[in-house]
């Protein structure tokens, strides 16, 4: 008959694949549950109040007009629900995916079963596919992985969260309206059943065999599955445990599917009792806490609760007699057996002869130490046992008091067991690799040996005192002859032969009387010799790999393994050679990766990749996480180190006079670090932990704080930042990492990532940690929780900044780059504030003020476009008196008669709306003049500190610009492409150096604006008599009481300016041109000899609007003639 796996057997294949996407599926699973978004679980206060309105659970189908006819009715509700939407339809699309598989899963099996019974598969049917070995281990599978996702679906993923993932999906996704969409079905098999994981909480009445029959499958199918189970040892794992005491261990996997599968058929478990009493007498006699996939463990003492027969059958197994001789057994034997493998790995004894005379012997002591850490890993666990439970509660001390347990010694069983099998499956490995040479070289040594002896009987070798014996020469021939015709492939026959070979050479040296001659003695002994050796090497056999394989399988721990990370991570500590024992422990967890894979593997699925990936790589984190230790270690080392550096130790002058020499040997304590402990991505964990902990806790400001905490705070942390990176620079040679390079990498991925974090705030589609290219898995960046409105201390430090340096509070002085108090007139801050972030943060830390900055300033002006759009073009009056004034003053090249009471009236009349104008146009100037002053800090350490990036980024940009000014002029020259990245990469080194000029940057994209240009205007002449002229200072407040800060408004304005078409600012300085000349000229007419103080104030806006765009004068005296610019300084 067809082999059932082979490639052409269609029947096979068809359910081959179906387990196969199971145990993806299931992979799958747990890999999204730990992508949950947490704004689905609704847990805080914050959550439900912003979000309760657009996430629904199922009760949303029963009126989704209404619910849809609610958003509508409110803007702000459909913009959060449109962000919304942009921020997770990735990930609920995925997890959408995934809940569809589950389905289709379960429609695929009934299809192939189906099919099975219409015939479709030729000569097969249900039964006689549950005849063959595969076909019946394939079908019990299915069922069973089709139970195990469903468990793991509601363990993993809350029902109310799945309801708000379906509903999101629905409403977010055009898929839903197609016509081969299963919404319905899927919304069916995966509504709340009203499960928690939470400890405590109650389950649900008939739960889960309700929930497993949401898709009906056929009864037929279910009973056969259930009787092939409770009957057959499908893997046929007896073999591998002999010993009747193993039989519940060697069934283990059986006993988990068939836990899973009576929830199918649940009458068994309610009602069948003689049924029931079967299968715990087979599967359950000695144990009742079992792992069901991959270490999710359950107690039947609990789960069978509800079930009467079930419950009855179990009753004789949680007998307090039973549990206490089983507690009791397995102490006995953990202890025996432990004593055993430590004789065992004592050095030098598993040597290869002792190994292979002792195969079943190591065997069984293998088997008696993995049935013992499986019962009491499984028994003693906390995750079994509900600490709510009087019961449950009372058969676990019990156990605990019985078996004497101590999670250390468990622990070192576990160890050494674990090392034990590693060294014997190498040494087998190795000698199975060797087999056919070793024997076939033993076989050569002993025919010689004969060979030799023949030659000695004939008399012609010379040997002491032997006479020649022709009867003797020829029987050892014959002998030789008989060892080299031994057959290695016949290895059976060969054995038989071999040993009546051995006995041959022992009858032969008794019958002759050869004991007497010592050389002849010898040779047959070592013959012999071989001749054993040859038997020993047969009977090295692959079998004894798979024995071991099977015995010592751990996947019943994939998750337990977590509770005793404390031991191991303190016997690294104490220990640090131990790393080398939990290496084989690690490998060991290892084998479990082969339960799931094995189908998918023998299926030739592409899922392998991805599945392996997942499993494998939650086993690396747990490495990870054990190894942690050392890195943790090392750094409170680092810490001592730190404390001496920065404390301590004086820094050593450039130049040292002989004889002060010995006051600079500082011979203080030292401390050792021992470079085999260390693991890189280990020291950058710890690293990445202790950094962002210091710029966190560095950064925390207290806004009431007079004068400012920004200085101090930000000296004490540089001072932590500094100790941090010499120490870390002074011990790279002891541990052998380039700690420069990582120190610069982790603190700039730290600063970016708190940056990104800190810009989602100003942003629609937010960046989740899990699209970072900042944050990683292995080597995380912690998240704090906020202490004010900003997310991270970036942010913190930047409103800090925004704060002490408010327009409304400070007058900034240009020339001195210094802010100073507007009542108290004493210094605020100055550009040394840079430096010293330059010194704590580094460039990435200003490059990063820079960004948020930039996103601060697109969020003000896209505010104050909605102001603008509020306050001037929906109220009416304010419409019709700029409408009125732009007749009054058209055309902008004439003099406008009367100008003051014109100017003065339209000023009057729009009072109202200057209040926030001018508070928006200052915020977005002020951090103009941050922008600035980073800028400047950026380029001078750029120029100070690389001279040759800062010389090549200028030349290039440079070369860049005039070859785009030369395509302009003549378009056949070469312009960079739309794909070519170059412009977009240059800039951000240009930024990073500070060679750009902020006040050219555009910032928002707009659309025209009526009047814009003249309320500009109006909204400048309006903020004029507010200042004054000073002769040292510029244009400065007149009144603390109605604060204005003169090159926050220009800038600001400026800024605005330029975010609009040229034109624009075109009429902006032509409206202030003709006030000017209006002015002067009615100053004229009226013999007023001073130059009036606005118009002084208009001359300056332009003089300061010039020099800051960098353009020529002649811009300005287009609008205003040039003796006025010349004489109006002469005058002030």
């Amino acid at each position: 008959m067809l082999d059932f796996l082979a490639e052409n057997n269609l029947c096979g294949q068809a359910i081959l694949r179906i387990v196969s996407c199971g145990n993806a599926i299931i992979a799958e699973l747990l890999r999204l549950s730990e992508f949950i978004p947490a704004v689905f679980r609704l847990k805080d206060r914050a959550d439900q109040q912003k979000y309760g309105d657009i996430i629904f659970d199922f009760s949303y189908f029963k009126g989704p007009e209404l619910w849809e006819s609610k958003l509508e009715a409110k803007p702000e509700l459909q913009d959060l629900d449109d962000e919304f939407r942009e921020n997770n339809i990735e990930i609920v699309t995925r997890f959408y995916l995934a809940f569809q598989s589950v389905h289709k899963y379960i429609v695929d099996l009934n299809r192939y079963l189906d099919d099975l019974n219409e015939g479709v598969y030729i000569q097969q049917t249900l039964e006689t596919v549950l005849l063959n070995e595969d076909g019946k281990q394939l079908l019990c599978e299915a069922l069973y992985l089709y139970g195990v996702m469903l468990l793991v679906i509601d363990q993993k993923i809350e029902g109310e969260v799945r309801e708000r993932m379906l509903v999101s999906y629905y409403r977010y996704s055009a898929a839903r309206s197609s016509a081969d969409s299963n919404m319905d079905d899927i919304c069916k098999l995966l509504r709340s059943t009203g499960y928690s994981n939470q400890p405590g909480a109650r389950r649900p009445p008939n739960y889960p065999e309700s929930y497993f029959q949401r898709v009906p499958i056929s009864e037929l199918f279910i009973s056969m599955v259930i009787g092939r189970l409770r009957s057959d040892d499908i893997y046929n794992q007896v073999s591998a445990y002999p010993l009747p005491e193993h039989r519940s261990t060697a069934l283990a996997n059986q006993a988990a599917m068939l836990y899973v599968i009576l929830y199918f058929d649940p009458s068994i478990l309610h009602t069948q009792q003689a049924k029931m009493r079967e299968i715990v007498d087979k599967y359950f006699p000695d144990n009742w806490v079992i792992s069901i996939y991959m270490g999710i463990t359950v107690n039947l003492a609990d789960v069978w609760e509800p079930y009467k027969a079930a419950k009855t059958a179990l009753n004789n197994t949680l007998d307090l007699s039973n549990v206490r001789e089983q507690a009791s057994r397995y102490a006995t034997v953990s202890e025996r057996v432990h004593a055993q493998v430590q004789q065992f790995l004592k050095e030098g004894y598993l040597r290869e002869e002792m190994v292979l005379d002792n195969i079943p012997r190591f065997l069984n002591c293998l088997r008696d130490c993995n049935v013992a850490i499986r019962w009491l890993m499984l028994h003693t666990a906390d995750s079994a046992c509900d600490p709510n439970n009087k019961r449950l509660r009372q058969i676990k001390d019990q156990i605990l008091t019985d078996c004497r347990y101590n999670p250390k010694i468990l622990f070192q069983l576990l160890l050494d067991t674990a090392q034990f099998e590693f060294i014997l499956k190498e040494m087998f490995k190795q000698m199975l690799s060797e087999k056919q040479a070793k024997w076939e070289h033993f076989k050569k040594e002993g025919s010689e040996r004969m060979t030799e002896l023949a030659d000695v009987f004939s008399g012609v070798k010379p040997l002491t005192r032997v006479e020649k014996n022709e009867n003797l020469q020829a029987w050892f021939r014959e002998i030789a002859k008989q060892i080299l015709s031994l057959n290695y492939d016949d290895s059976t026959a060969a054995g038989r032969k071999t040993v009546q070979l051995i006995q041959a050479l022992e009858e032969v040296q008794e019958f002759h009387q050869l004991e007497s001659n010592l050389q002849v003695c010898q040779f047959l002994a070592d013959t012999r010799k071989f001749l054993h050796q040859m038997i020993r090497t047969i009977n090295i056999k692959e079998e004894v790999l798979i024995a071991m394989q099977i015995v010592g399988d751990l996947s019943f721990a994939w998750q337990l393994i977590d509770s005793f990370t404390s031991i191991m991570q303190e016997s690294i500590r104490v220990n640090p050679s131990m790393v080398t024992k939990l290496r084989a422990t690690f490998l060991k967890l290892a084998s479990a990766l082969d339960l799931p894979l094995l189908r998918i593997n023998q299926a030739n699925s592409p899922d392998l990749l991805s599945v392996s990936q997942y499993y494998s790589g939650e086993l690396v984190s747990y490495v990870r996480k054990v190894l942690q230790i050392i890195p943790e270690s090392m750094f409170t080392s680092l810490l001592k180190i730190i404390k001496l550096q920065t404390h301590d130790i004086a820094e050593v002058p450039t130049r040292l006079d002989k004889d002060k020499l010995r006051d600079y040997a500082q011979l203080v304590p030292r401390y050792e670090v021992d470079p085999k402990q260390l693991l890189e991505d280990g020291i950058r964990k710890e690293l990445v932990k202790r950094v962002a902990f210091a710029l966190h806790r560095g950064l925390i400001f207290n806004p009431r704080a007079k004068p400012s905490e920004l200085m101090p705070k930000l000296k004490e942390l540089g001072a932590t930042m500094d100790g941090f990176h010499r120490s870390f620079e002074y011990i790279q040679d002891y541990v052998n990492i380039y700690g420069l390079k990582i120190w610069q990498e982790e603190v700039s991925r730290i600063i970016n990532y708190n940056v990104e974090q800190e810009c989602n705030n100003f942003l629609r589609t937010k960046i989740q940690d899990w699209q970072s290219m900042y944050q990683s898995t292995h080597i995380p960046i912690p998240k704090f929780t906020p202490v004010d409105e900003s997310v991270t201390f970036i942010g913190r430090l930047c409103r800090e900044i925004l704060r002490i340096t408010d327009p409304k509070m400070t007058c900034h002085i240009d020339q001195l780059n210094t802010w100073y108090d507007m009542k108290t007139h004493q210094e605020v801050t100055s550009s040394r504030l840079f430096s010293e972030i330059q010194t704590t943060l580094g460039t990435f830390g200003l490059n990063g003020l820079d960004r948020l900055l930039c996103f601060m300033i697109v969020k003000e002006l896209q505010n104050f476009l909605s102001m603008f759009q509020k306050i001037i073009l929906r109220d009416r009056a304010v419409q019709d008196t700029l409408k009125n004034l732009m007749n009054a003053v058209s055309p902008l090249k004439s003099i406008v008669a009367n100008s003051n009471k014109i100017y003065f009236s339209a000023i009057a009349k729009t009072q109202k709306i200057w209040t926030a104008y001018l508070e928006a146009i200052m915020k977005v100037g002020q951090m103009q003049i941050l922008r600035q002053q980073i800028a400047n800090e950026l380029n001078y350490s750029c120029r100070f500190d690389s001279k040759h990036l800062a010389a090549a980024l200028e030349n290039l940009n440079k070369a860049l610009l005039a070859d785009i000014e030369a395509h302009y002029q003549d378009p056949s020259l070469p312009y960079p492409k739309e794909d070519n990245t170059l412009l977009y990469e240059i800039t951000a080194y240009l930024e990073a150096a500070g060679i750009h000029n902020p006040l050219n940057k555009i910032y928002i994209t707009t659309k025209r604006l009526p009047y814009f240009p003249l309320v500009n205007f109006l909204f400048l002449i309006a903020q004029l008599p507010k200042l004054q002229y000073n002769k040292n200072l510029g244009m400065v407040c007149r009144k603390p009481a109605d604060p204005v800060d003169w090159p926050p408004l220009v800038l600001g304005l400026l800024t605005l300016l330029k975010q609009f078409h040229s034109r624009y600012t075109e009429q902006f300085l032509a409206l202030i041109g003709q006030f000017i000349r209006s002015t002067v000229e009615q100053c004229t007419s009226q013999k007023i000899p001073e130059m009036p103080a606005d118009v002084v104030g208009a001359l300056l806006f332009l003089e300061d609007y010039v020099r800051y765009t960098k353009l020529p004068r002649r811009v300005a005296e287009a609008h205003v003639p040039n003796f006025i610019f010349d004489e109006f300084r002469t005058v002030l």
